[in-house]
């Protein structure tokens, strides 16, 4: 559970408006890095918080790690656990 007292076992979607073209070209260039537009859009954001995020923004970011961690392990039974790239 976060900070901000909500409750989820699930991310949830987030709209967000990008140009069709743009959503196409990087669905793309994700395919040729081997990874998907969530995963990496995920990746961008920790990254970001990690370099820019104030003490709340680092605590809020370490609570959703571990939110995500205790999912994924839950859902996925002898999956290795994915760890957050390095900041």
């Amino acid at each position: 559970m976060s900070s901000t007292n909500e409750t989820s076992d699930t991310t949830k979607p987030r709209q967000v408006r990008v140009a069709e073209g743009h959503w196409k070209a990087y669905d793309r260039v994700c395919k040729q890095l081997d990874t998907n537009r969530a995963e990496h859009l995920n990746a961008y954001i920790r990254a970001t918080i990690a370099e820019h995020g104030d003490a709340e923004a680092l605590k809020l970011l370490a609570e959703a790690d571990a939110e995500v961690a205790e999912r994924r392990a839950r859902m996925h039974p002898g999956r290795p656990p994915k760890t957050p790239p390095a900041a």
